[in-house]
C-alpha cells in the first residue's frame, strides 16, 4: 500500500485523465483491432503468436485471480480512495492484473517482431506505462502488474520459439490450438468447482468464461484456417486492404453485439466471445479468400 499511496500523492486532474487513457491500452476493443489488423492484412503467423500469448496468458491470470482471491486496494484498506472511474475497469480479482496481461500481449509481441528500435522502446514503453497506469489509478499492487509482466515476456519468448521459429508444418498447425484448447477447458472445470463449492460469486468469475471461450474460439478458428483456408493477406491495392479491415470490423462487432440475444449469463457470455474469435479466425479468412485475397507466388 505504500507505493499506492506515494502515487496517490502525486495524482493531479491532468494525469488523472491522461493515464485512464493509457490504461485503455488494456482493453478488448483495442487488441481485437490491432490483432485483426496484423491478422487479416499483414503476416497471420506473427498475428497467431499473439493470440498464442495473449490466450494462454489470460488464462493463466484469470485462473491465478479466481485460485488466489486476492482483494482489490480499497477492499483491503478502505480508506483508500481511486481515481474517479477506475473501479469500473476492475472487475474480478486483484492478482494478478488482467490489463496489464492483455496490453502486454500484443505490446510486447510487437516490441520484439518490428524492426526500428524507435518502435520497439515505444512498444515496451507503453507496456510498462499500462502496468503503471493500473497501479496510479490504485486498482492494482505492484505484485499484480509484475507478475503479469513477467507471465507475458515468458510466454512470449516461448510462442516465438515453439511456434514462429518452428517448422511451418502438420505437427505445429495441430499442437497449439489443441493446447489452447486444452487450457480453456482446464480453466472452465476450475469456474465450474468454484462456483459449485460457493466460495465466489459469479460476477468475479465472467472474466475467467470470457477468456476461455473467446480462447476455444480462437483455438478452433487457427486449426481450421492453418489446415483448410490457408487465405494469402495480400490484396490488389492499398483500397482493397482498407475495406477489408473495414468490414471484417463492422462483422466481429456486430456479431458481439448480435449475440447478446444469447442472453447474459456466464454461459451465453462464454459462447458470445467464442463466436467473435471463430469469426475473425475462421469464418472471415474464408471471406477473404474468396471476394479479396490473391494467390501467393510459389
Amino acid at each position: 500500500m505504500e507505493i499506492l499511496r506515494a502515487l496517490e500523492t502525486i495524482r493531479t486532474p491532468f494525469l488523472d485523465v491522461l493515464i485512464t487513457w493509457i490504461t485503455r491500452l488494456g482493453e478488448e476493443m483495442i487488441l481485437i483491432v490491432v490483432f485483426c489488423v496484423i491478422f487479416w492484412c499483414i503476416c497471420k503467423r506473427r498475428a497467431y503468436v499473439i493470440g498464442i500469448v495473449f490466450f494462454f496468458t489470460a488464462i493463466i491470470v484469470q485462473g491465478m485471480k479466481i485460485t488466489f482471491r486476492v482483494d482489490r486496494p480499497w477492499v483491503y484498506d478502505p480508506t483508500f480512495p481511486t481515481v474517479t472511474g477506475a473501479e469500473g475497469t476492475a472487475t474480478s480479482y486483484a492478482f494478478p492484473s488482467g490489463h496489464t496481461q492483455a496490453a502486454a500481449a500484443y505490446l510486447i509481441p510487437l516490441g520484439i517482431f518490428l524492426k526500428s528500435k524507435v518502435l520497439k522502446f515505444i512498444m515496451f514503453t507503453l507496456a510498462i506505462l499500462v502496468a503503471f497506469s493500473r497501479m496510479y489509478l490504485g486498482v492494482h499492487f505492484l505484485s499484480d502488474v509484475l507478475v503479469s509482466l513477467a507471465i507475458v515476456f515468458v510466454a512470449t519468448l516461448l510462442a516465438i520459439k515453439l511456434y514462429y521459429d518452428a517448422p511451418d508444418d502438420k505437427k505445429s498447425k495441430v499442437l497449439f490450438p489443441l493446447l489452447t484448447a486444452v487450457a480453456s477447458i482446464v480453466l472452465l472445470v476450475l469456474v465450474a468447482v468454484l462456483s459449485r463449492i460457493d466460495v465466489t460469486y459469479a460476477s468475479e468469475l465472467r472474466d475467467s468464461v470470457l477468456a476461455a471461450g473467446a480462447a476455444l474460439g480462437f483455438a478452433v478458428g487457427m486449426y481450421i484456417e492453418q489446415m483448410y483456408i490457408k487465405f494469402s493477406v495480400k490484396t490488389k491495392n492499398t483500397g482493397f486492404q482498407i475495406l477489408k479491415i473495414v468490414l471484417g470490423l463492422v462483422g466481429t462487432f456486430a456479431i458481439m453485439e448480435g449475440a447478446r440475444i444469447l442472453g447474459s449469463g456466464l454461459v451465453a457470455d462464454g459462447f458470445r466471445y467464442a463466436f467473435v474469435t471463430l469469426w475473425i479466425t475462421a469464418v472471415y479468412p474464408l471471406i477473404i479468400k474468396k471476394f479479396f485475397a490473391v494467390k501467393e507466388e510459389s
